[in-house]
């Protein structure tokens, strides 16, 4: 053993779900076999703690305000992020399953389920493997090996930064609220939504707001 290493080294978990009393019931029930270095509540600060502290695993939800958690997956795999990522969702759900497995996720865990399964599917995607909840795995696994699950193909033509703009503009927030939080312009996030629209074919904010319901992009 190398001098001054620990005897011993738990794996590192970054969790994100919006609710408080969820990430703490997490906190307590997973800090007893892992180390919990970071609880967020909504995907851009997943994104940022990601980033910042390396973990080997992220436990995430899918519905979190400012950027969902399939969005939040994409993202992480395009940055490079090598951790480990399971969801934990109420969504039992195959085209939720099967988007987020797409995206990079290795776990799909169902939070209806004893808390004990989540600690083996932990275990199992750090031993690089893939554990989906038993309850839609069944309808999961035959899209997911055999490749034949694609997103809705209108919405998959929407770029990376006009999805985000979708799930910001479906929760409410204004156009000024949007630059500040992407960095960018009002202006570019009228011409994000605009050309949204014209792919999509709809008319207004409260169209996509529909839409973004109907797809899954907000709960």
């Amino acid at each position: 053993m190398r001098r001054g290493a620990p005897a011993t080294s738990r794996p590192r978990l970054l969790l994100a779900d919006d609710h408080t009393i969820v990430r703490q019931g997490l906190e307590s029930i997973l800090g007893q076999e892992f180390e919990i270095i970071g609880a967020v509540a909504d995907g851009r600060a997943l994104l940022r703690e990601a980033g910042r502290l390396s973990p080997d695993a992220i436990v995430l939800d899918i519905s979190m305000p400012q950027l969902n958690g399939i969005e939040a997956t994409r993202q992480l795999r395009r940055e490079g992020t090598r951790a480990k990522i399971i969801v934990l969702t109420m969504h039992a759900d195959v085209t939720y399953a099967t988007e987020v497995l797409e995206a990079g996720a290795s776990g799909y865990v169902l939070k209806s389920t004893p808390s004990d399964e989540l600690v083996r599917a932990i275990r199992e995607v750090l031993r690089g493997g893939r554990y989906i909840s038993p309850q839609v795995a069944e309808d999961v696994l035959p899209f997911v090996l055999n490749g034949a699950h694609q997103m809705n193909k209108r919405i998959s033509r929407l770029t990376p930064r006009q999805r985000e703009v979708l799930q910001l503009l479906a929760e409410g927030h204004t156009n000024k609220e949007i630059a500040g939080l992407l960095n960018v312009s009002p202006r570019t996030v009228e011409f994000h939504k605009y050309r949204m629209m014209q792919d999509l074919g709809l008319h207004s904010t409260a169209e996509l707001t529909r839409y973004a319901l109907k797809h899954g992009v907000i709960a």
